[in-house]
């Protein structure tokens, strides 16, 4: 049997902030205390405890992998490095975002991310990494290789979430020209007549693949019990698209109204913490704090960046009048661990996972202390 006792901690519960001990017993918390006196244990010092964060969309993973244009890191070193990074941003459970369906002008092939999900699932058996990693699949749904690329992870049991994915120029995250420009041409340096060709394959693209695609993929995750995720929708079709293809969490809405139709209809809401951080979104759309003004946000993703998860989750309560902290907590822990079917963490409450995180806040920024992964400290 294995214990840890912390004491002296405010505890981040889901709807109240308690000063006390919490004990993890063999991984589990056990037994949520108030009594301030406990002399045993590892003293917080009046720091916050929170949830380990769980983390739904992230493709930080690639910047590791391949770090430059045609330089590839090897795969076990590059999840090695991601992880370190993930958990001390206080994540302890992660879906790590893999690309599915390619263009010509990527330097990613579908060969790179199945090296990339054997390395994580590897570093799981060897039980070698800090945070618990599952998958999740980004399907470009316009692209002609998608469903090839998506049977090939076919075999792969870590695979929790598949999203659906059109950036095609024109529409959802790209209904402004200006912004695809800005994004595409100046990341892939395209000149004005190289683009023009790019933007009228690509829509053509579209045109010819996303529908199939959508229920092609869409059919395949019912039955094999993989959660759905709808992605940039900006119009009310988008969103009586989403739920006639079963889509259980809305990923990035672009506009307040496709937002609230999906909240209206029962998906949760998953908008970016680096939107909250900067508060706006980089390509112009509907801010994340706006959505949270209105009640319409329940889940943020660290996106590109995986420090901005804790720090939207503290500084949410600052910008948005009535959001208290276990709120805002919530929206990075308990919701999408319950959106993602992993009922067995994302709050610290008798019977969950001791997935746990030290936090201090110093010049308005949370400073991740320690990590506990299932009580084990892993940061």
């Amino acid at each position: 049997m294995t214990e840890l006792l912390l004491k002296n901690a405010r505890i981040v519960l889901e709807d109240e902030i308690v000063e006390g001990s919490v004990l993890i017993r063999d991984g589990l918390i056990v037994d949520i205390g108030g009594n301030t006196a406990v002399t045993a244990g590892d003293d917080m010092e009046g720091d916050y405890v929170i949830p380990g964060l769980v983390e739904l969309h992230t493709d930080h993973l690639e910047g590791h992998y391949a770090p430059r244009p045609k330089v590839r890191w090897n795969p076990y070193a590059a999840v090695q490095a991601h992880d370190a990074q993930i958990c001390a941003s206080g994540i302890t459970t992660v879906l790590d975002a893999l690309r599915i369906g390619m263009d010509d002008e990527q330097d990613m092939r579908s060969e790179d991310m199945i090296l990339l999900a054997d390395a994580i699932n590897d570093g799981c058996r060897s039980n070698r990494l800090r945070a618990d990693h599952y998958l999740h699949l980004r399907c470009e749904v316009s692209a002609p290789d998608c469903h090839e690329g998506f049977v090939a992870f076919d075999d792969y049991d870590r695979v929790r979430l598949v999203s659906l994915m059109d950036h095609a120029p024109g529409q959802r995250q790209f209904a402004r020209m200006e912004a695809y420009s800005t994004y595409y041409q100046g990341k892939l340096k395209m000149s004005d007549t190289v683009f023009r060709a790019f933007c009228e394959r690509r829509i053509a693209e579209s045109e010819a693949n996303s529908n199939r695609h959508r229920i092609i993929l869409s059919e395949a995750c019912r039955k094999r019990g993989i959660v759905l995720a709808s992605h940039d929708d900006a119009t009310l079709q988008h969103v009586d698209e989403a739920i006639e293809q079963g889509i259980e969490v809305a990923e990035f809405p672009t506009t307040f109204e496709a937002a609230k139709a999906s909240k209206e209809a029962g998906l949760a809401v998953l908008m970016g913490a680096p939107n909250v951080v900067r508060g706006s979104s980089h390509s112009g759309n509907v801010a994340a704090s706006e959505l949270a003004r209105h009640g319409l946000l329940d889940i943020l993703s660290s996106d590109y960046i995986p420090f901005s998860l804790i720090q939207s989750a503290f500084c949410l309560g600052d910008m948005v009048e009535g959001i208290t902290l276990p709120q805002a907590i919530r929206m990075v822990s308990t919701n999408p661990a319950k959106s993602s079917g992993l009922d067995d963490r994302g709050a610290i409450s008798v019977g969950k996972r001791g997935d746990l995180v030290r936090v201090a806040v110093d010049h308005q920024i949370p400073i991740v202390r320690t990590v506990w992964r299932e009580g084990r400290r892993v940061v």
